[in-house]
């Protein structure tokens, strides 16, 4: 398998989807405990939920886990949040702080990963919005997650449905940030949060370079919002998900008409 799946659109819109893949090369699942194996902190069906919604959008998919390495961590190991509870570059815990490796990785295991997951995967997204940019005149990069609802071990209460983030407004234009905040207040029976608990990850705050025409939203999704429920076998709610979907719908359709404001071509 190889470690990321890319496809082409003529959308000025680019969907990074880091997190929803399962496969765990051979090697390395032996090295997971019994609780790693259960690969709990998937971002569970996130890209058949966002299949579809927008005509010509480009998607950059990393089919790799999360606990192979995280494809949204800084590959030098730079925590995204000093001073709180988060999961590294390849994480030893699960969301809830337990351990998820018999035979924890070395440095040299780490780096062996980076470059045969972690770079492979940020060499097609850049390569993706780069094309798209020249096509456009901007790229507006929308990184999708999704995560339960409730996780002590990493934040108090209960997450918001939609977790905008956009590194307290530096990764995007205003104007972008400004529309999928209202298109997610307005949003009836979901709460919303900006640059709350998630202001972006490594991509979101990477790549986005808005003097340079490339612009990136980080959206993290409660689960609670489209799936059966947030535990095995994390089920995708059909019904849920179609609700929320059009609400996606919405965000994604209005990113790509604002392109054109943002110093795009027409």
């Amino acid at each position: 398998m190889t470690p990321v799946e890319t496809h082409q659109g003529d959308s000025p819109v680019v969907l990074g989807l880091p997190h929803t893949g399962t496969w765990v090369p051979p090697g390395i699942a032996a090295q997971l405990n019994d609780n790693g194996r259960l690969l709990a902190d998937t971002d569970w069906h996130v890209h058949q939920l966002y299949d579809g919604l927008l005509p010509g959008v480009s998607t950059v998919r990393a089919t790799f886990h999360r606990y192979v390495i995280d494809a949204n961590r800084d590959p030098e190991g730079v925590s995204l949040y000093p001073g709180q509870n988060t999961t590294t570059l390849v994480p030893l815990s699960d969301f809830d702080g337990k351990d998820i490796w018999a035979t924890p990785p070395t440095e040299a295991d780490i780096e062996t990963r980076r470059r045969a997951f972690h770079a492979p995967y940020h060499a097609a997204l850049l390569g993706e919005l780069e094309r798209v940019r020249a096509r456009h005149g901007v790229a507006i990069l929308y990184d999708c997650h999704s995560i339960r609802s409730h996780i002590p071990f990493l934040f108090e209460g209960t997450l918001p449905d939609f977790s905008i983030g956009t590194n307290d407004g530096a990764t995007c234009a205003t104007i972008l940030e400004r529309a999928v905040a209202e298109i997610c207040t307005s949003a009836q029976g979901y709460s919303t949060v900006l640059n709350g608990r998630f202001k972006g990850g490594w991509t979101t705050r990477h790549y986005g370079r808005p003097r340079e025409g490339l612009h990136a939203i980080q959206m993290e999704l409660t689960q609670s919002a489209y799936l059966s429920a947030e535990s095995a076998p994390w089920s995708y709610d059909i019904a849920r998900a179609a609700r929320l979907r059009s609400y996606l719908t919405e965000i994604l359709t209005t990113l790509a008409a604002l392109a054109p404001s943002l110093g795009g071509k027409t």
